[in-house]
């Protein structure tokens, strides 16, 4: 039993998939996302390991501390890096169940947005499921501070995502922008902000092991005030936006959607990350809720709905 009206889950209505690049791992990698059952979540597989399928669940949990990426490892270090962007789609598209089928170490870059996701996730199309959709509300004010970056989680109505980021180099300098965060806005106003980049840091984060599957058709390339890209920026704070973008991602590992507001200054992955390990730290600082009015209905008696 559940209430007539309330915001049910949803998954997608039929498998899609696609193919492309790490970011950082420079290997070609394929994706199926699959739909499943009411009360799944996101769940990942790999299936070019031993002992293959290895699930992984997407929750903060299973994520490792990273500045330029959030990956997931089970407990035997088997490992999927860069779910952010994908988990950004999932999140502004109101997807709760997915199982994701990879190929290779690293979630496809794409274009370096969320936005060929989206677009996958509309091919898809979606379904809504006989199980109330089920939201994390914060209570009260938790905030987690590193030198000059911080990140708030306070109370608010739906969900909104508020960053500030400040950069020496022109090309940037100091951008902020607020969204409260629905399938419509998300799609037209974050989905499209591609990650970016310094030219002067390629080499070094390359030595490193990182940004090896970067270029300038997955990424926005910086060199000193100078943005390379041709095209130039599909926002005029296409760089802040992406931030947004990504933390949008990085909260959805929370398992559920946040009833809250984000309020994010120079953070990163790793500090996102925190805040959620700060939230559900303290039982005081949060709680499940459903949205649902008070009739309730017979789930063996109204069918799932869908939606192209």
């Amino acid at each position: 039993m559940f209430h007539k009206g309330a915001v049910l889950q949803k998954t997608l209505k039929a498998p899609i998939h696609c193919t492309g690049v790490g970011l950082h791992s420079g290997v070609k990698a394929a994706i199926t996302l699959r739909p499943a059952p009411a009360n799944t979540g996101i769940v990942f597989r790999r299936l070019d390991v031993e002992g293959a399928p290895v699930e992984i669940p997407a929750d903060w949990r299973r994520s490792v501390e990273s500045a330029l990426c959030t990956p997931l490892t089970d407990d035997k270090g088997i490992s999927i890096m860069t779910v952010e962007h994908l988990m950004s789609a999932l999140a502004g598209c109101a997807i709760d169940n997915a199982i994701i089928d990879i190929i290779g170490p690293e979630v496809p870059i794409m274009d370096g947005s969320a936005a060929p996701f989206v677009f996958l996730i509309e091919c898809a199309g979606t379904i809504e499921q006989l199980a109330p959709r089920r939201f994390v509300k914060v209570l009260k004010p938790v905030r987690i501070e590193q030198g000059q970056a911080s990140v708030t989680l306070a109370p608010g109505e739906g969900f909104s995502v508020d960053f500030t980021i400040d950069f020496a180099s022109k090309a940037i300098a100091r951008q902020s922008t607020r969204v409260t965060v629905d399938p419509g806005t998300f799609k037209s106003e974050i989905s499209r902000a591609r990650t970016f980049g310094f030219l002067a840091e390629v080499d070094q984060l390359r030595a490193a092991g990182l940004a090896r599957g970067g270029s300038l058709d997955n990424a926005i390339v910086i060199d000193g005030d100078e943005v390379l890209n041709d095209g130039g920026l599909r926002y005029p704070d296409e760089f802040v936006r992406h931030k947004a973008l990504d933390a949008i991602g990085d909260l959805y590992l929370a398992g559920n959607p946040l009833i809250g507001r984000f309020e994010g200054i120079r953070s990163s992955h790793a500090l996102n990350r925190r805040a959620l390990e700060a939230l559900f730290a303290d039982d005081e600082a949060w709680c499940y809720v459903t949205l649902a009015d008070a009739q309730p209905i017979d789930a063996w008696q109204e069918p799932a709905r869908a939606t192209a």
